[in-house]
């Protein structure tokens, strides 16, 4: 597992690169976006680069293959994560979502999308690592969740597919149920295969000659 401290971060951020210095708002977000990275920076952590939510997000993503993504986000948090839920559905990573904004309404959204952590207000360094943290030990065990549920799955998969081929050498060739499973295995055994390989070639072959 990957040291916390040396997690390679992306941090999605609005672009002020372009703002009116009389705009209070603005330089507000720039003050609390650049103290989310000096917290990040403080407690060990590596910001590989920060980036926009846009079309383009999917395959910067896809060259830094950072660790974790910070999402900081103002009243545009919604729409920023549809752009990283988007951006990450084919390659999951752990989201951690900074936010004051203070409409919660589509928290139970954004965690359902894939955020591990969503946090509102209070940006202080301290808070950061154990938020991050949890965000990971969150991410990892519902990563072996799904990854237990498909092996289920595969295993569910795997049995129909050699009842399929069981059922299919009895009706054509007379077997027992019995046998029809000893010679599904001592095919899988000869030829170096799975059982549910053996029985979905048969399965395969008995398609082409219906």
């Amino acid at each position: 597992m990957t040291s916390l401290q040396s997690l390679r971060l992306v941090v999605i951020a609005p672009d002020l690169t372009e703002f009116d210095p009389t705009d209070e708002a603005a330089l507000g977000l720039i003050e609390r976006s650049r103290q989310l990275r000096i917290g990040l920076l403080e407690n060990g952590y590596n910001i590989v680069a920060v980036l926009p939510a846009d079309t383009f997000l999917e395959q910067r993503l896809a060259q830094l293959q950072p660790d974790m993504i910070i999402v900081d986000a103002e009243s545009d948090a919604r729409d920023s994560l549809e752009h990283v839920v988007m951006a990450t559905r084919d390659a999951r990573r752990p989201i951690v979502l900074f936010t004051n904004d203070n409409d919660t309404s589509h928290v139970k959204d954004a965690v359902a999308a894939g955020v591990s952590a969503y946090v509102v207000a209070g940006l202080s360094p301290e808070r950061i690592r154990p938020i991050l943290d949890v965000a990971m030990a969150r991410f990892e065990y519902e990563q072996n969740l799904r990854h237990e549920l498909a092996s289920v799955k595969n295993e569910l998969q795997d049995r129909k597919t050699i009842d399929r081929a069981k059922g299919l050498l009895m009706q054509r060739q007379g077997l027992s149920e019995q046998a029809a499973y000893e010679k599904l295995r001592k095919a899988a055994m000869d030829k170096g295969l799975r059982l549910s390989e053996v029985a979905q070639r048969i399965l395969d072959v008995a398609d082409l000659l219906s």
